[in-house]
């Protein structure tokens, strides 16, 4: 990455960047039963061992790690802790998205409380590391239309901790139309709006979360490459796409990631953005990315810049606080 612009992940799921350290840890506090007898043996478990057959098998990835959220102390604790991540990586900017009721689930946590656990851990952070972190709460839709809302009131009860609204889990299985009402909500609640689309479905999904849900962001939106008149959309409204190469090969989203669509994308005029997905899972950081897209995509040093100079630019923040980020690398 260039040290002189600023270094910023927009896409990176909080609840699957959990330490495998700290899912012992936290098993062996709450006396919770894992599939390994050690922190060094959970991870085959937690994490991606090459790649899964599909977008469903990865999420299972997960599971592993909330299933230890036994209080609100140890949603603070995994909040908290990805602060100090982004901060190793030397991250400027980091927008965490999460699941409240996912992350409640297990142990049947109130999602009011979790949300708000999670502000705190994220806000300690923010004071103990001085990364700028804004928080993205997720409805998963995996868990139906009813549990999406009780997340929903859930988010909305601490609304002015939260930055934007994402949809994720299984796209082809519960499509945006389900979900137009629950955005309404969160676009008068005054959220910025990213959605998972384009990763287990084609491009009508990506047209779905624009047209119906409002995103000015598309999470993966690797089907886009199929839709010529969508990619010139995109291009023409500056929607942008949060790239994760890495979590696409794990997924089986693509086949190999030397034919990820990053460059038929710059090269149609999309703002693409390079992120982690889920860091902890896949066991990468930011930098392994940039890595992969100049040795395996290759993407040239010019490229690189501009997808970092467009991680600033569709950040969900101020014209100040984007300008204050530049200032910061440029002092650098």
């Amino acid at each position: 990455m260039n040290p002189r612009i600023p270094k910023v992940d927009l896409h990176r799921h909080l609840d699957g960047n959990i330490r495998p350290a700290t899912i012992w840890e936290l098993a062996q506090l709450h006396q919770l039963s894992l599939p390994a007898s050690s922190a060094e043996g959970l991870i085959p478990f937690c994490q991606i061992q090459d790649k899964t057959s599909d977008l469903l098998a990865f999420l299972a990835k997960l599971d592993c790690g909330v299933s230890v959220l036994a209080n609100t102390d140890a949603c603070h604790r995994i909040a908290y802790e990805n602060v100090e991540d982004a901060h190793r990586e030397g991250l400027d900017y980091v927008e965490l998205r999460f699941s409240p009721y996912y992350m409640a689930q297990a142990h049947q946590l109130h999602i009011a409380d979790v949300v708000e656990a999670v502000v705190q851990g994220c806000k300690d952070g923010e004071r103990d590391f001085g990364v700028k972190v804004n928080l993205i709460g997720i409805l998963s839709r995996t868990f139906g239309t009813d549990a999406c809302s009780l997340e929903l009131a859930g988010l909305i009860a601490h609304k002015s901790d939260i930055t934007a609204l994402d949809l994720a889990g299984d796209e082809l299985g519960f499509p945006a139309p389900l979900f137009v009402e629950h955005f309404k909500q969160a676009r008068d609640a005054g959220w910025h709006i990213t959605v998972h689309a384009g990763e287990a479905d084609g491009p009508q999904s990506i047209w779905n979360a624009i047209e119906l849900l409002g995103a000015q962001r598309i999470g993966h939106g690797v089907a886009a490459r199929h839709d010529d008149k969508l990619m010139a959309y995109l291009a023409e409204h500056a929607v942008g796409i949060e790239a994760c190469p890495t979590s696409n090969y794990q997924t089986a989203t693509v086949t190999d990631t030397a034919n990820h669509p990053m460059k038929t994308f710059l090269d149609a005029g999309l703002a693409v953005t390079l992120n982690t997905d889920d860091p902890g899972v896949s066991a990468i950081d930011l930098a392994h990315e940039y890595r992969v897209a100049a040795s395996v995509i290759n993407l040239s040093q010019n490229e690189l810049d501009a997808v970092q100079r467009n991680a600033v630019e569709q950040a969900f923040l101020s014209d100040t606080d984007k300008q204050q980020l530049f200032e910061k690398a440029a002092s650098r």
